[in-house]
């Protein structure tokens, strides 16, 4: 039996949420944890509110509310989150020719909504293509968003209750959610490449305390992945004109 628009629409709404549900649940302590710490370093509960609701990026939540707590300058508050985030510049470059047809109320919904994860959902060829791939990638991010801002709320709640929460080694879920999210993706040898040189630099350029270590660490290994794709490629190019010459 065929489905209407609306029902197919219903559909993928549901599809969407039930699909993101894993890691709604997999960043609570995350949630809870970036919740808590706003209480604990004297945000009121509508600046803790407002950080989820606005800002929408765990890490750049972080280390935002650590800065403004120690009275850092706007100027250095801006700069290193804008690095931190940076990596949302390539992700909407990368989806780029899949929206840039859409129109404008897309575009800026789907970019709010553009996280490491919703940007994992939209790595198929096929994804973002076509109304009803673009309603499941909306209430994809729209139901993180949703889980995001709930589970910064619980940790509002508890750390207006409970002793510091930054002790309980919540932070671990950060690194469990990206693990989950980089591991189905290594289908191939640059990809294996980029992956194994991000962990080795960024473990290696932390214990040497270099400045805009994850940062260096993502490039350099970005560029071992490529320099690996394309040797791959030229060892096939060799060896089809080798058979060809045979």
């Amino acid at each position: 039996m065929s489905l209407t628009k609306k029902q197919a629409a219903i559909v993928m709404a549901k599809k969407g949420c039930l699909d993101m549900l894993p890691l709604n649940l997999a960043v609570l302590p995350w949630g809870i944890l970036c919740g808590s710490l706003a209480i604990q370093r004297d945000f009121s509960v509508l600046e803790a509110l407002l950080m989820p609701m606005l800002v929408f990026a765990g890490a750049a939540q972080l280390v935002a509310t650590e800065l403004i707590a120690n009275n850092t300058p706007l100027a250095t508050i801006l700069f290193t989150t804008f690095i931190i985030s940076s990596r949302h510049f390539l992700y909407g470059l990368a989806l780029r020719d899949k929206l840039k047809h859409q129109p404008l109320r897309w575009r800026l919904g789907l970019g709010f909504l553009l996280t490491d994860e919703l940007f994992a959902f939209s790595g198929e060829r096929k994804s973002l293509r076509g109304k009803l791939r673009l309603i499941y990638a909306l209430f994809t991010g729209g139901s993180f968003y949703l889980s995001w801002v709930l589970w910064n709320i619980i940790g509002i709640i508890a750390g207006s209750y409970l002793p510091d929460l930054t002790t309980l080694g919540l932070d671990f879920a950060i690194a469990a959610t990206f693990i989950a999210l980089v591991i189905p993706n290594i289908i191939n040898i640059p990809i294996a490449v980029t992956v194994v040189v991000a962990a080795i630099l960024s473990v290696l350029f932390h214990l040497l305390h270099w400045q805009l270590d994850l940062v260096l660490a993502s490039v350099l290994a970005m560029y071992a992945g490529y320099f690996t794709s394309r040797k791959i490629e030229k060892n096939k190019s060799r060896q089809i004109n080798r058979e060809n010459n045979l």
